[in-house]
Parts: C-alpha cells; structure tokens; sequence
C-alpha cells in the first residue's frame, strides 16, 4: 500500500507549486494592487473605523475551513481588498497614534525577497548569506546611534523581545550563583529600577524570568517626565541596607507616553560606581542619536550595557524588526547557549540560536539592511530630523492656538489638550480638570474614528492629553498645519455633543 502511493508520487506536482508562468502573472498583478494602494494612501481615510462585528462579516468569519481548494489569484485579489479597505493605515500621512511608522517600499520588496528563499537565520549553516547581512545590518545599527560596533546583538520581533533579551543578558551577568541552573530562588532577591514612565516591557520580563513585579523598583519622574536620579540613589541604598541584590537599571531613550529622554549619563554613572547592569529602552528614540540636534542625553547610549532598538519604528521597516545590542558579545551566549547533541552546527560562525531565545528565525535583516542602503545614514539623519521639526511645529501652533494647550515636545511626540475658553481661566482647579480629561477623552474617540486623522492618549501630570507621534516619511507640513484648527472645530462639536 504505502509502495503503491510512493510510485503515485512520481514526478508530482503539489496542490501549492506553481509554475514559473504562473508565479509571474500572479505576483505582477499582486505588485501593481499594491502600487495602486500606496499612489492612493493619501486620499484613503486613515481607518475605516469599523466595528468588529462588521469587519468578521466582511471576512465571513464564521465560514468553515474549505474542504476543497480555489484558484490563487482569486485568493490574492480577494485578500489584497479585504486588508485595503478594512485596515487601519499606520502609512497614511495623517497617521499619528502609538509609536508605529510608515514602510519602506523597498521593506515590501525586501519581504518577498527574504520569503523566497525562506532561511532559518538560527545556524549558519542553514543561512550562510542571511547570517552575514544579519551581522553586518546589527553593525551599521550601532554605528548609527554611536554604540561600540564590535557589540553582540541580533534581530527579534520587536521592543518587547528586544528588552527581554537584554534582560536576560543582565540577570545571567550580575548574579553571583547559577541562575539559569538553579532559579532566582536560590540567591538573594534581584531588583531592577526604572522610572514610572518605562514601557510595560520591564513588568513582563520581571514576570516571565521569574522574578515578579514586586521585584521593580518604580523611581518617580521629574516634571519632564525624566528619571530622578536622587530618587534612584535613596531608593537604592535602602533595598541594599534590607539585604536585596539590585542588578539592573533601565533608562528610556524616549518614553511611549512623551517622548523623554532619561538623564542617561548620570545613569550610566551611577551604575559604573556600583557595578550595576544599564539597560537603555531605546526601541523609539535611539535612533535620533544620530541627528545634529540630538538632546544631549543620547550620548549615554554609547555607555550602556545593553541597547533595545526598533528598525520598525524610527527606520521605517516593516514589521516586524527589533534589535537587542548588547555591549560585551559573550554575555549573550551565556544568557542563551545550550548544545544538544542533535545540533552539529559548529561554532566557526554565528549561529543566533546560540546567542537568542529563538532556535527557528525569518530573516528580518533584509528589509532593514536594503533601506539603510538605499536612504544612507545622511537620509536617515535627514528624514528622523524632519519628523522632530514637525511635532515642533505642531507644538509651536497648539501653543498659539487659542483653544488649545500644548503640554510637552520631545524628540517626535507632541502632546496636547483641548481647552474651551470658557475654562482656560480656571485650569487647575479640580472640577475643570475633571471636566477637560473628559472632554479630551471624548474628544479623542472623535479624532480615532474620523478617519481623517489618528492619534491617541498620553497623561501628562494627570492631564489628559492627546498624543501626536510623527514616525512618518509621508507627512508633510501641510498635514501639522491643518490639525490645530481642525481639533478645536471637533473639539467644540464634542462639547456640545453633536
């Protein structure tokens, strides 16, 4: 029997092959659907603000798996419509919500390119060129914000992965036992410090590598919403003299909610004297480093022991990229290392299982490398500036507008309120407070389902506000200039609950 279905399988050709003539034709159709959907981003609503229950309808959502299969280019066409028409476009220029960028075209290409020949970037061996481009794309990332090049590090999903993996460097090299052997139990209690501004990252680390919440140390920010490094050095010597074992802190080169920058010199300082891991969360803000106007702090990155960027957001990549950059190379494998005897790898080269938490890896070096080519270090210095000049601009209009308030401005994120004149006089008494958070919070509802624009929400010394971020080639003055009024125009129409 099973003889009889090998000889059947002579020469076969499987429901998925294509032939040559056939891959052409679909993937020329499927390229020029998808330069008809960027030539048409502008004028396309930023989202079509649907509910979910319509948007399963449109899929057909409760339909069962297909018993029998159908033509491929029906398929494409069907899916590049259902995506166009029913996505939020974090490309469009008036795109303006949480710390997600506009794509690179040639990060599109790079996608089919990597995906055609399919590597596992986890040995060598099995991804010889990919490795390599890999290396040298983690190098040009350091050169870039001015981190030492001959740095360990690799590429992961994102800022989530990134962190996690530089935490994990720091938990294998501050711990006087074994602890990937024997746990976090059998040592004195690890506590790491950051500030209450840092991404939710820390707690989800803590909680995965065992060591809990209570195990962060939670330093209060200035009023720029920066690390208070009094703070930290008092909160510091009292966990020392309760007999803890502090080992890690996190300084962030840009926060979600702001955009502050930690004083990460004087972090770096204050670990150096007492031997202490520090971690930069530099996942956005890293990568404006490399801009002449950089805020000085920056120029902690270069001291750090480990770096979490995010091509994806500040380099224009598709998803998914995040980079851990770790300053010592062996503090990576022996944070990851482990050799079974069914790997037969070698360690002539890298291999990124060895030195990661993923054994099979896509090969996300490609879109990141062919785009730091394409635009150069000078474009890229060019292009992140010009995203900073445009949330100054827009900070600049709030703050003249009439009936709005601009809160803060740092690197690329504004923040602002809405502000009826009738309450400008009496801001900071408790019922107006009350009132204008509420406002905001309609008001932003109101901006998010326009589809005219998108932005979302930051609390900014217990201000509600909202929060612009311009990580976006596409957007132009004309789209800053235009918002301030339009805001005030929607801002009314909320208040009087049209």
């Amino acid at each position: 029997m099973i003889s009889n279905r090998a000889d059947q399988l002579r020469g076969r050709s499987a429901p998925l092959e294509m032939t040559e003539e056939q891959f052409r034709a679909l993937g020329h159709d499927l390229v020029d659907r998808i330069a008809g959907f960027l030539a048409s981003v502008r004028e396309r609503p930023v989202t079509p603000a649907e509910a979910p229950d319509a948007v399963r309808a449109v899929l057909g959502a409760t339909q069962a798996l297909p018993e029998l299969g159908a033509p491929a280019g029906d398929l494409l066409q069907r899916a590049a419509g259902l995506l166009f028409d029913h996505s939020l476009l974090n490309g469009h220029p008036r795109f303006f919500g949480y710390i997600t960028s506009s794509c690179a075209p040639i990060g599109i290409l790079a996608e089919l390119l990597a995906a055609a020949v399919n590597a596992n970037v986890g040995a060598w061996k099995l991804s010889p060129m990919a490795t390599e481009i890999e290396a040298q794309t983690i190098r040009w990332l350091a050169q870039f914000i001015g981190y030492p090049a001959d740095c360990g590090g690799l590429l992961v999903s994102g800022g989530n992965m990134a962190n996690l993996t530089c935490f994990l460097a720091a938990r294998a090299a501050k711990t006087d036992w074994d602890v990937r052997k024997q746990g976090v139990a059998a040592g004195r209690s690890l506590l790491v410090y950051a500030s209450r501004e840092t991404h939710t990252w820390l707690q989800k680390a803590v909680d995965i590598t065992g060591l809990g919440t209570d195990s962060i140390r939670w330093i209060d920010a200035d009023r720029q919403q920066r690390m208070d490094v009094a703070a930290l050095e008092l909160q510091y010597t009292r966990d020392l003299a309760a007999g803890a074992r502090p080992f890690l802190v996190v300084g962030s080169a840009g926060t979600v909610s702001t955009g502050a920058v930690d004083p990460l010199p004087a972090l770096a300082a204050f670990c150096r004297e007492r031997e202490l891991w520090f971690h930069v969360d530099g996942a956005y803000g890293a990568f404006a480093a490399a801009t002449p106007d950089a805020p000085p702090e920056l120029a902690g990155l270069a001291l750090a022991d480990s770096v979490a960027v995010d091509p994806h957001k500040w380099l224009y990549a598709p998803l998914e990229a995040g980079c851990a950059l770790v300053r010592n190379p062996a503090a990576l494998s022996e944070a990851f290392s482990y050799h079974p005897s069914y790997y037969s790898f070698g360690g002539e080269a890298t291999n990124y299982f060895d030195i990661g938490p993923q054994n099979s890896r896509g090969f996300r070096a490609l879109k990141v490398w062919l785009a730091l080519q394409q635009a150069g270090a000078a474009q890229y210095r060019e292009m992140i500036g010009d995203d900073i000049a445009l949330a100054r601009r827009l900070f600049e209009l709030a703050s003249e507008h009439p009936e709005l308030e601009a809160l803060s401005h740092n690197l690329s994120i504004t923040t602002l309120r809405y502000v009826p004149r009738e309450l400008r006089e009496s801001t900071g008494s408790e019922q107006t407070e009350v009132e204008l958070n509420r406002l905001n919070q309609e008001l932003l509802t109101r901006i998010e389902s326009s589809g005219h624009a998108f932005c979302s929400n930051a609390v900014v010394e217990g201000r509600y506000a909202l929060r612009f971020c311009i990580v976006n080639f596409r957007t132009a003055t004309e789209d800053i200039e235009a918002l301030p009024q339009w805001i005030a125009d929607l801002g009314r129409q909320t208040q009087g609950g049209q």
